[in-house]
């Protein structure tokens, strides 16, 4: 079903591009005749541009992800953040970066009109005929599971059940009876040979543990003596968070515990270029001006350089140099305590200046790391580097720990909006803190930075309660 499901996105991709083409095109036909179809022309450079952007902009909401176990109200949701964004591109595109561009107003809102109204139906139909195709009897497979466990049942229920997969149930296999399966038990897996006997099957799906292995040996074997195509379903949702996903390397396959978001190239780039713009507009409209104003305030307060700089853990465990405005006394200080654990800044610390108290509850020491984000070492949002003794306080300490660096360290991130910052003198906070980062590296969008950033501007107004 992984080659239909390939299949299918690209139909859909196909058909999306075409109806976007033909519109433009007969937009263009009805006001201008006889069309512009040159290739060298500006009109076909600017429908080459229109079809690029909104195959980036589908992508990047997941329109053609494998949506058949998903409402068609998903999919319209994610239609219309992704119209929004093309219509937001396109438009300014064409009427603030070009003075001459092949056709008007007009003709532009005609076609968002169109784009709008088509675009959904089609998507609609192709759905209707799509599952129409897959219960056909002609093409509907009877599958048999073996292994009602929960993976098996998760089967039955997500794939078997759904009529867009175009699976009717023989039965369950198994060594025990369970009272769950409805009259579709058919027996225990040492009779298996009777059961394929008795049955007409095309499929069988074995949902048995990776502990059976031998078990499983057997039933292939006997399966394909049999003339049955096997399809096997490891389990190996003890290991991770249930997500994996399978690469081949030349003739292996290799199964990915923890699939991330940004192991695509598509969302590494997007997130690239938003740290960039972003950090650019943050240097050039704030940063340019309140830099002198902060940097005056520090040297009339205390002694010592205006920033301060401390190597901390990067993607990958990398060490980066991390740059902040000076907020504390610069002296001499160790930063282990007598008892050699690290010194993290505490409530009513002493080594903190009266100008860096406002500056961290406001989180404005922050600000030189946009350099760091323009440089590449971070991002605006990720997991927050720690200083290295820290680090080598908690990564045998908290379980996990490590996996965030799996991604580059922001200047904000998922676990301060939730409270999450500051001091962490107990080894549980750290540890809540840790869920909150690794939370945010396996389910990252583009719109949770957003809404990250939002939380972070806002909590910066009202001062951060545990940013001392």
């Amino acid at each position: 079903m992984l080659r239909e499901s390939v299949v299918l996105i690209r139909v859909k991709m196909f058909l999306d591009l075409l109806m976007i083409g033909t519109i433009i095109l007969g937009v263009e036909n009805y006001f201008v005749y006889p069309p512009r179809l040159s290739f060298l022309s500006t009109f076909s450079l600017a429908l080459l541009g229109n079809l690029v952007t909104w195959l980036l902009c589908a992508r990047s909401f997941g329109l053609y992800n494998d949506l058949r176990l998903k409402p068609f109200s998903v999919e319209w949701i994610m239609f219309l953040k992704a119209f929004g964004l093309y219509a937001l591109i396109t438009s300014f595109v064409a009427f603030q970066v070009f003075k001459s561009y092949p056709y008007n107003q007009h003709q532009y809102l005609l076609q968002c009109v169109l784009l709008f109204l088509l675009l959904p139906v089609q998507k609609v139909l192709l759905r209707v005929l799509f599952k129409k195709f897959r219960n056909s009897p002609n093409v509907k497979r009877k599958v048999l599971i073996v292994g009602a466990g929960q993976t098996g049942l998760n089967f039955y229920r997500d794939y078997v059940q759904n009529l867009h997969y175009g699976y009717q149930l023989a039965g369950f296999v198994d060594d025990q009876k369970h009272p769950s399966l409805n009259g579709h038990y058919l027996g225990k897996t040492s009779e298996l040979k009777h059961v394929i006997s008795r049955h007409d099957l095309d499929d069988i799906v074995v949902t048995l543990p990776i502990t059976r292995e031998s078990e499983i040996n057997e039933i292939v074997t006997l399966a394909e003596r049999e003339g049955k195509r096997v399809r096997i379903i490891p389990n190996f949702e003890h290991f991770g968070s249930g997500r994996m996903q399978v690469d081949r390397m030349g003739n292996l396959s290799m199964i990915t515990l923890r699939p991330l978001p940004l192991d695509s190239l598509d969302n590494k780039i997007y997130k690239r270029i938003f740290d960039i713009v972003f950090s650019l507009l943050v240097v050039v409209c704030v940063f340019s001006w309140l830099f002198p104003i902060i940097a005056l305030l520090i040297k009339l307060t205390s002694k010592g350089p205006v920033f301060f700089k401390q190597e901390r853990w990067g993607l990958n465990n990398k060490t980066i140099v991390c740059w902040k405005f000076r907020t504390m006394k610069a002296c001499s200080c160790k930063d282990v305590d007598e008892a050699g654990k690290y010194k993290q800044a505490s409530k009513n610390d002493p080594r903190i200046t009266r100008i860096g108290g406002f500056l961290r509850k406001t989180s404005l020491d922050e600000m030189p790391q946009f350099i760091n984000v323009l440089f590449g070492s971070m991002s605006v949002i990720g997991p927050r580097p720690h200083p290295v003794p820290l680090n080598l306080e908690s990564k045998d300490a908290v379980e996990k720990y490590m996996m965030r660096l799996w991604m580059k360290p922001g200047i904000s991130g998922w676990a301060q909006v939730n409270g999450y910052r500051g001091e962490t003198k107990d080894l549980f906070l750290m540890k809540k803190r840790v869920r909150y980062d690794l939370w945010y590296i396996e389910n990252w969008t583009f719109w949770l930075d957003l809404q990250i950033i939002v939380q972070t501007l806002v909590n910066a107004v009202k001062g951060e309660e545990n940013a001392y």
